[in-house]
């Protein structure tokens, strides 16, 4: 967790980083009219905006990226930790089973990383009661290691709709809240229509931009799942016909 929490703190220091950006100004003080450029940081710009917007529907929003994030590089650090050269650990463990027989395949098991790992080992350990019974272990600690894979992603979902909600919240709110000062003024005034729509819609766009980041690390996830839980199902049947072979 350790780990997570320093990838999450420069993921957030490379999110709010450093990129030029100039905004044109007029300076309208003579009758000369002069344009000075004054330049801002994308870091500024974001801090202006997101304060802006309000801190209370922000916030809430900054918490989901955060934990979103969180989820999402925990989810990928363990997935590519998962991921194993399923054709390699066939042939190793045919071997295995060639020349020292079912121990000998426990033990490449025992020194290998990953779910399919794991599976050939819980099938090895049921061999002595029978291919049947190792093909059912095979598929039971299959689908064990398959939650696994997926535990955690309900969350980011979560996160990801939550966030654009959110931020359409704080824009109805915000609306109320712009038709209260223009009530309590007793006049339309330009100005202030404007700025409480622009404080209103704010809190949607970060809301959206929040739901996209989100949404692409989502889809890498399950993609990287769909993935390993193919080779899984691949090698799992690779391995009931070894077993099958070095049983006769």
């Amino acid at each position: 967790m350790k780990r997570v929490f320093t990838i999450l703190a420069i993921t957030g220091l490379l999110l709010f980083g450093a990129a030029p950006k100039a905004i044109a100004q007029d300076a309208a003080n003579t009758e000369q009219v002069a344009n000075d450029t004054e330049s801002k940081t994308f870091h500024q710009e974001l801090k202006q905006r997101f304060i802006e917007g309000g801190p209370f529907f922000m916030g809430i929003v900054l918490v989901a990226l955060i934990l979103g994030l969180a989820i999402a590089i925990e989810r990928i650090i363990y997935l590519n930790m998962a991921t194993t050269n399923t054709k390699k650990l066939v042939n190793k463990v045919d071997d295995a089973l060639a020349s020292g027989g079912v121990e000998a395949a426990k033990e490449v098991c025992r020194n290998t990383k990953g779910p399919v790992a794991s599976i050939f080992y819980q099938g090895l350990d049921r061999m002595d009661e029978g291919v049947d019974a190792a093909e059912k272990a095979v598929v039971g600690y299959g689908g064990v290691q398959m939650g696994l894979l997926e535990k955690n992603i309900s969350w980011l979902s979560l996160f990801i709709a939550l966030a654009p909600m959110l931020g359409f919240m704080g824009t109805v709110i915000g609306m109320i809240s712009a038709f209260d000062s223009i009530q309590q003024a007793g006049d339309i005034s330009p100005t202030v229509v404007a700025g409480g729509i622009k404080v209103a819609l704010l809190t949607t766009v970060f809301g959206l931009i929040v739901a996209i980041i989100l949404q692409i690390f989502y889809n890498y996830i399950i993609s990287k799942v769909d993935s390993i839980v193919n080779n899984m199902e691949d090698a799992s049947i690779s391995l009931v016909d070894l077993l099958v072979k070095h049983k006769k």
